[in-house]
């Protein structure tokens, strides 16, 4: 029995020193925000490779998941009788809860991993160590930089890919469906109050602040050359999508309690 015991204990070791280690570098990553040095031209560098650069495919991505939601929803809609509300239904979907998600997962895939492997590469070039010992803290100059540019660029990028999915929504239903324009975007006007704004807004804020946690931490903590690279590179998307999902739950379930409807 007390062999028991201490696997168990040993098996708990591992994830609690982990979580402890996380706490401790987002910590200290926060911290940094209000101490000198700041490092201006890192954040205005980690806002041009989490923001414009990844806008491309975030663009490409949500306009054809506008496309496809709009195409189905038209076809199923206009069998009912109830094409006008096309626009309302696929508003509702890409503003709550589809275009905060998607744009998400496109973050930890491309931004994520490649701040995971930038910072594994670092760490196992000792380029970090190298930064000690001049006396630069590593983490208020390698992740708060990196942290801060995903809080303010994921919600940025959610906002274009929301347009763009809609705008591929409005040429399925006008163009292919052959539905009224004016009755899409009217029913879309309807919908923008505050539950869906209030989702749609929150949700990117947490998920580029989860993401980009999470994918700093894997990076910063890599050990063991290509195959730890590989590793951390792995971990940080599977863990960030998790999280992303999960939070989606949550974050929807707590804005029902809150507003007292469905969001």
């Amino acid at each position: 029995m007390s062999e028991q015991k201490k696997l168990s204990a040993e098996l708990l070791k591992g994830p609690l020193f982990e979580i402890q280690e996380f706490s401790s570098l987002c910590l200290s990553a926060f911290t940094g925000l209000f101490k000198k040095p700041f490092f201006r031209k890192d954040l205005l560098e980690q806002m041009e490779y989490t923001g414009f650069a990844t806008l491309g495919i975030t663009v490409l991505v949500m306009l054809f998941i506008g496309m496809a939601l709009a195409l189905q929803i038209a076809t199923e809609f206009s069998l009912l009788g109830l094409g006008m509300y096309t626009g309302r239904v696929v508003g509702i979907s890409i503003i709550s809860e589809i275009g905060p998600v998607a744009t998400a997962l496109v973050f930890a895939g491309r931004v994520g991993s490649g701040m995971a492997s930038e910072l594994g590469s670092m760490v196992l070039k000792n380029q970090v160590d190298t930064l000690r010992v001049f006396g630069i803290d590593p983490v208020k100059k390698l992740i708060t930089p990196r942290i801060v540019s995903s809080v303010i660029m994921l919600p940025v990028l959610t906002i274009i890919g929301d347009l763009a999915a809609l705008l591929g929504g409005y040429y399925m239903t006008v163009f292919v469906k052959n539905q009224s324009g004016s009755a899409y975007w009217d029913s879309i006007r309807m919908i923008l109050d505050t539950r869906y704004i209030v989702a749609g807004t929150l949700k990117p804020l947490l998920f580029g602040l989860v993401i980009a946690s999470i994918s700093c931490y894997t990076g910063f903590y890599t050990s063991g050359g290509a195959v730890g690279m590989r590793r951390s590179t792995t971990k940080a998307f599977v863990l960030s999508t998790i999280m992303v999902i999960v939070l989606d739950f949550l974050i929807t379930k707590t804005l029902l309690i809150l507003l007292g409807y469905a969001v």
